[in-house]
């Protein structure tokens, strides 16, 4: 894999959505394996029909089908990085007969042709992407007949944006005038209201893929209002939200002064350790059938 400074999809999946701390890695994929246990549950693949995992990343789900179904992969990303990465994995595990390695985006998957494939999965790769209609007409073209979709996405419109008095889920009444500093530089990096992040929820997802085509469509929505789990400060600052956004140590550096940083981290520390913050989440998990 190389190293490139510029491919911020790599150095966010492997390195910065955990902040470089490995304890925290693991917690991060304890939760995410029962995500990609459901994606997988609602596809079923004979021996030797072709998965096509879209975005994959890391390969999480991509590296679970091939556990699960005796199928072939197709591993499919716009991060060279991270396509070198996952081939290298599956040639460590001696996996690479039964793998493809493509350079594709979700929203142009012109590498393969009409009916090619026998199911397409996706995680977390939507809100990446402005196009989403056009995603959801590719999947469809590339899909046999009787061919399964199975996705799940975070449906960030539910808790973004935050009320003015909160950020991160802190009350920040004392300190709006410093939380506000840090609110712009988020916004101009991910507009609430244009950024794929946010542009859309579950609804328009179970509209698009409707308007793609698929006849048998199924959504699962779950919603949560509950107090953060990591009450770590140094995780919670170092930890970067997203690939296209800075840590919120890397955004105190960018727009605070030494002053404003001491009186937002004396204000803000204990009531993180202490738990005294809320979350509000969402996700959708949707498949259907061609």
């Amino acid at each position: 894999m190389t190293d490139s400074p510029k491919d911020i999809w790599s150095q966010w999946l492997l390195h910065r959505r955990f902040g470089g701390n490995p304890e925290q890695m693991k917690k991060m994929f304890d939760s995410l394996y029962p995500v990609r246990d459901k994606v997988l549950s609602h596809v079923s693949l004979e021996k030797d029909e072709t998965l096509l995992d879209v975005g994959c990343g890391d390969g999480l789900i991509a590296f679970g089908a091939l556990e699960k179904f005796e199928c072939q992969v197709i591993f499919s990303d716009i991060s060279d990085d991270l396509l070198q990465h996952a081939e290298s994995l599956a040639q460590k595990m001696n996996l690479q007969d039964r793998c493809r390695f493509v350079h594709a985006s979700a929203d142009d998957l012109s590498a393969f042709e009409d009916e090619s494939i026998a199911a397409v999965i996706t995680r977390s790769v939507l809100i990446y992407v402005s196009a989403k209609q056009k995603a959801f007409d590719e999947f469809y073209r590339v899909l046999k007949p009787g061919g399964q979709l199975s996705i799940f996405e975070p449906i960030n419109r539910f808790g973004f944006p935050e009320p003015p008095d909160r950020f991160g889920g802190i009350d920040v009444t004392p300190v709006m005038d410093i939380v506000q500093k840090l609110r712009d530089l988020y916004d101009r990096l991910q507009p609430p209201d244009t950024d794929p992040m946010t542009d859309f929820d579950e609804r328009d997802l179970l509209t698009q893929v409707e308007k793609a085509g698929f006849e048998e469509i199924h959504l699962e929505y779950q919603a949560a209002i509950a107090p953060f789990e990591n009450t770590n400060w140094f995780e919670l600052i170092r930890t970067a939200g997203n690939p296209k956004i800075p840590s919120l140590e890397e955004a105190m550096e960018q727009v605070l002064t030494p002053e404003e940083r001491e009186k937002f981290i004396g204000y803000s520390r204990p009531r993180v350790e202490s738990n005294k913050r809320s979350k509000r989440s969402a996700v959708a998990y949707l498949w259907a059938v061609k």
